[in-house]
């Protein structure tokens, strides 16, 4: 049985706004949710990266287009962008680290988009991901990229739980899948 449900897909499928679309739904049974999700940044119609935006509307930047010379000591890069991993880890941390705490009786959902190679730069978010993923009191209700390349240890590790139930979504099912996305968290929350 599943406690935890991911949804994977190309970049641009919908993953996202799918999340969001399961977010307001799931909302509105009054189940405790939090998280955070990621969303482009356009400047002129061009996209410029990524900020993380928390489920109450706090933003942080994830990543930005780099210029080649950089005097950064470390930089960690995924193509053009350059991840702010300060940036990240001071938004997304807290909101994983208070999520698995509390009373045990009541299942929580913690929101993960997405769990991808920006953000497995940080490994203290492999760990706090890690931790939810084998705690008791909540459910992660994430995404992760299509296998691509070089295999990323925590998504395949995700991928191959057998208590995680991952959607394909596809631009022909994502309209459609709304629902069965909402089923699955909700039995995974019933869950003891």
């Amino acid at each position: 049985m599943a406690k935890h449900v991911f949804l994977t897909g190309p970049p641009g499928v919908g993953k996202t706004t799918l999340i969001q679309k399961v977010t307001e739904v799931l909302k509105s049974s009054g189940v405790p949710i939090d998280g955070f999700y990621t969303e482009e940044v356009r400047e002129r119609g061009r996209r410029v990266g990524f900020d993380v935006v928390t489920l109450d509307g706090r933003r942080g930047v994830l990543s930005r287009v780099g210029s080649g010379s950089s005097t950064a000591r470390h930089e960690y890069r995924v193509g053009q962008y350059v991840v702010d991993l300060t940036s990240f880890e001071q938004l997304a941390l807290p909101l994983l680290r208070n999520v698995d705490h509390g009373s045990s009786a009541l299942r929580k959902i913690c929101i993960i988009d997405e769990i991808g190679k920006m953000e497995l730069f940080s490994q203290s978010f492999i760990q706090a991901v890690r931790q939810i993923l084998s705690g008791s009191g909540t459910v992660i209700l994430g995404t992760i990229p299509i296998p691509k390349g070089k295999p990323l240890g925590l998504v395949e590790e995700i991928r191959s739980r057998k208590e995680v139930k991952v959607f394909n979504i596809t631009k022909e099912n994502r309209d459609s899948v709304l629902q069965d996305v909402v089923t699955a968290v909700q039995n995974c929350l019933k869950l003891k």
